[in-house]
């Protein structure tokens, strides 16, 4: 495969983004900003930024032949060897934009391919990430083998066209949809063992960060479980799902899994490629939605949050928020129009500490708020299960009669379930 993080490491790039009906000027400007953290990523300088407005994508250029002549001029005024766009350019406008620009020609998703390939350290990440790139270039493979094809026949067809260029293409695409079957067939048997391990700690209540990327959520892991974990202050800091044992307090304890940060405009099959290592928010219990309160666009990311979640199936889990970064955030209207909009979201700052004794009792909470009242008869042979009960529940009645204990003990649903399946042991179950 190709090697995309190569290409432009230390290079001074321009950005060009475009304003059409439906997006307004500062939405581009917004999404064009995030597309300078994203290089900044990738480790390329940013010179200069271009916005056109257009009512609609121009076929050939994007942004229209005038625009492209005069970012050719801004392209040798900044010395810039690559330009990045905020839109996914068809085969068709990279190459035109090569030719009449000179320079590289990198579109958003190929941008993101590049971080991703920086990122991947485990095998599963890296699986993905290949994935990722064979969907994204295979139908730009025309594009390397243009000059053979031209050769062959000058592109009018008929017989005798059939040229050694269409022929390599099609072994290259042959090639290329076999690696993607291989490389999913792979995946989908990473996704049978991480469901084997899940079932494994299944006695565990599990909860997952999610939230838009460089929200702090690697940050509220280590806060939470004490345990390293990477941080960095950049974009997609977190590819591999990382997993946590966190205490509550309340002698109990829960599974925590960090998971990749998403962004606007966040290619669909990057989604699919990566669903393996978003099963851990797909399987738990609860997903906490961490937001970063001191950023001025926190509210388009947490709707930006809320779409993903939906393409993966599960924008009806419980959910909790959290807006992080609370030291930061230093208007006062700001704050309380947010907690008015989101009365139930906690306030915290992983970095100071403040309100982490909040959060673990609001999760706490979450978990053994639905309590029930079960009658049950166990055999004293069950310790195990008798010194869990004790543990964990609210015994309040126990009578030991020969070999069994009659016990009236208080439970939260999640915790009967686990410990008490129905028909078995229960006697009575009342609110």
């Amino acid at each position: 495969m190709h090697d995309l993080q190569k290409e432009h490491a230390f290079e001074r790039g321009i950005l060009v983004g475009l304003a059409r009906p439906g997006i307004s000027v500062g939405e581009a400007r917004d999404t064009l900003d995030e597309l300078a953290l994203l290089a900044d990523t990738a480790g390329v300088e940013v010179v200069a930024k271009v916005l056109q407005e257009r009512q609609h994508r121009d076929p050939a250029y994007l942004i229209g032949r005038g625009k492209a002549e005069e970012l050719v001029r801004q392209v040798a005024t900044h010395r810039a060897g690559v330009a990045i766009f905020d839109e996914d350019l068809s085969p068709a406008q990279t190459r035109n934009l090569e030719t009449l620009m000179e320079v590289k020609i990198i579109d958003r998703t190929r941008l993101i391919l590049d971080i991703f390939a920086r990122r991947a350290k485990t095998r599963e990440a890296q699986t993905q990430v290949e994935l990722a790139q064979l969907i994204y270039m295979l139908p730009r493979l025309t594009r390397q083998w243009t000059h053979l094809s031209r050769q062959a026949g000058g592109g009018t067809g008929g017989v005798g066209t059939r040229g050694p260029g269409e022929t390599q293409l099609e072994v290259d695409r042959r090639a290329t949809r076999r690696r993607i079957t291989t490389l999913k067939k792979a995946l989908a048997r990473l996704a049978k063992q991480r469901a084997i391990a899940r079932k494994q700690r299944a006695d565990l209540f599990r909860a997952a960060l999610v939230g838009y990327t460089n929200a702090g959520k690697s940050t509220l892991m280590r806060a939470l479980s004490g345990a390293e974990v990477a941080i960095e202050n950049r974009l997609f800091a977190t590819l591999d799902s990382t997993t946590r044992r966190v205490s509550l307090g309340y002698n109990r304890d829960m599974l925590l899994s960090d998971t990749v940060g998403f962004i606007k405009k966040l290619p669909h099959h990057l989604i699919a490629s990566f669903r393996s290592t978003l099963e851990e928010a797909i399987g738990a219990d609860l997903l906490l939605h961490i937001v970063d309160a001191s950023h001025p666009a926190c509210e388009e990311h947490i709707a930006t949050v809320v779409d993903v979640l939906g393409e993966l199936g599960v924008a009806d889990r419980p959910t909790m928020m959290a807006f992080n970064k609370s030291d930061l955030l230093r208007d006062p209207a700001r704050r309380e129009h947010l907690a008015a909009t989101y009365p139930d979201a906690v306030w915290i700052s992983a970095e100071t500490g403040d309100g982490l004794d909040d959060l673990r009792w609001a999760i706490y909470d979450h978990l053994e708020g639905d309590r029930l009242t079960l009658r049950v008869q166990i055999p004293q042979r069950e310790g195990k299960l008798l010194s869990e009960l004790y543990r964990i529940g609210e015994i309040l009645h126990a009578d030991y009669e020969g070999n069994d204990v009659f016990m009236e003990v208080k439970l939260s649903r999640h915790n009967a379930r686990r410990l008490l399946p129905r028909g078995r042991y229960q006697s009575s179950v009342s609110p």
